[in-house]
């Protein structure tokens, strides 16, 4: 039988199909893409942000008249979120919530007032040569006498917090220690005596007022600085407070907000302005419902004009901070005040998923009322101008409805 002649196309598999050349031609257009556009993309790609610089020495201000202590002037502050942060206190926790490393705010401003700044060596709690015992050995000595040292409550940038008893009457008592070369900023306390700017405000603020947390003596050791503050026996911070409960009600939060906004005017009317005041620096007695005011390890005096520096925690500055470089103290306080309203009825942080605060898009459940709403929505205002003063927020008629949960 005659033989089948070949064909002239070849095997199947020599073929040049349609699909093989697009595959083809898409390789070769992207490789030549690539190589065109590479430059452009690493001019695009974005740098590595530098390293931060030394932190500079404090540079002495003139303080306010009839004020001889003060603060000097400030190094740049940084400090993620801390709404992600693990939590923090138990529910008896101490007055002094701590702050964890991923969050260490470095507090500094242009604080009015002159700042002494501590050199030199200090004695050690050791006798001396010829057998004697230094004043700050008998200092630490006295402390450990007169108190019982129990569980570490949290440790943080500026120090750590223990719970301790007073053996005295056995009253529960929260113990700061805060480390000698972490104070930067001293001033006088009206008696005369050099103390950190810290005990300085506080001591200020503190007396006679139930709704700051009281601070009952202080020490100072070779190399920390001890505060013996209040602590209620059964107490928790506020974010812990609400993350407990998902949200508070408006009762609840109207009841707690009340009693902030009194602490914070009473710190205002005192001269003193806290400037980082967030769900963790509020405490709750769990026993009586009283809402006390801690940590003013980044407050300063209270000026008029505008601050250019930051301290306290990014996640609740400003917009005009973040975008001019500058704020007023009031107009500041209140934002951060309409932030902890917001995470009171709503549990979260108002721009926590990525909103930019400058968008000034607020997204509230319709359960609150149009009240509570118009409160935060005036607190959260974009231009400081259109923000109430602390006088005209506590005569809101939300807030006059006062009703104790």
């Amino acid at each position: 039988p005659p033989r089948p002649r070949a064909s002239r196309r070849g095997p199947a598999s020599a073929r040049l199909s349609p699909s093989w050349l697009w595959r083809c031609w898409a390789g070769i257009s992207a490789w030549l893409l690539g190589t065109i556009a590479s430059p452009w993309l690493r001019l695009a790609r974005p740098r590595p942000r530098p390293r931060p610089r030394p932190r500079p020495r404090p540079r002495l201000l003139p303080g306010p008249a009839g004020d001889t202590g003060g603060a000097a002037a400030p190094a740049a502050s940084a400090a993620s979120s801390p709404l992600r942060s693990p939590p923090l206190l138990s529910a008896a926790a101490g007055p002094e919530p701590p702050v964890s490393a991923s969050k260490e705010p470095t507090c500094g401003d242009g604080r009015p007032g002159a700042v002494e700044r501590r050199s030199g060596a200090v004695p050690g709690p050791g006798p001396s040569a010829d057998g004697r015992v230094s004043p700050a050995g008998k200092a630490q000595q006295s402390l450990k006498e007169r108190y019982r040292l129990g569980s570490l409550l949290g440790r943080g940038g500026f120090g750590s917090v223990f719970a301790a008893t007073r053996l005295s009457d056995g009253a529960p008592v929260a113990i700061k220690r805060v480390p000698r070369n972490r104070i930067h900023h001293w001033g006088q306390l009206p008696d005369g005596t050099r103390a950190p700017l810290e005990i300085v405000l506080l001591d200020k603020v503190s007396a006679g007022f139930p709704g700051i947390v009281q601070l009952h003596e202080w020490l100072e050791l070779p190399s920390n600085v001890v505060m013996v503050l209040e602590r209620p026996e059964r107490s928790q911070d506020l974010l812990h407070f609400i993350w407990a409960r998902g949200f508070l009600g408006e009762e609840v939060a109207r009841h707690l907000f009340r009693q902030v906004l009194e602490a914070v005017r009473h710190c205002t009317s005192c001269g003193v302005l806290h400037r980082d005041i967030k769900p963790e620096n509020i405490l709750v007695d769990l026993a009586t419902g009283q809402a006390k005011l801690i940590d003013f390890g980044c407050g300063t005096y209270l000026q008029a004009a505008a601050y250019t520096s930051f301290a306290g925690t990014p996640s609740y500055s400003p917009p005009e901070w973040t975008h001019l470089g500058w704020y007023h103290g009031e107009a500041a306080t209140v934002w951060s005040l309409g932030i902890v309203l917001h995470q009171m009825v709503c549990g979260e942080h108002p721009f926590r998923r990525g909103w930019n605060s400058t968008w000034g898009r607020l997204s509230l459940p319709r359960r609150l009322s149009p009240e509570c709403q118009d409160v935060i929505r005036r607190c959260l205002s974009v231009l400081s101008s259109e923000r109430p003063s602390l006088e005209d927020l506590s005569c809101d008629p939300w807030m006059q409805d006062i009703r104790v949960p």
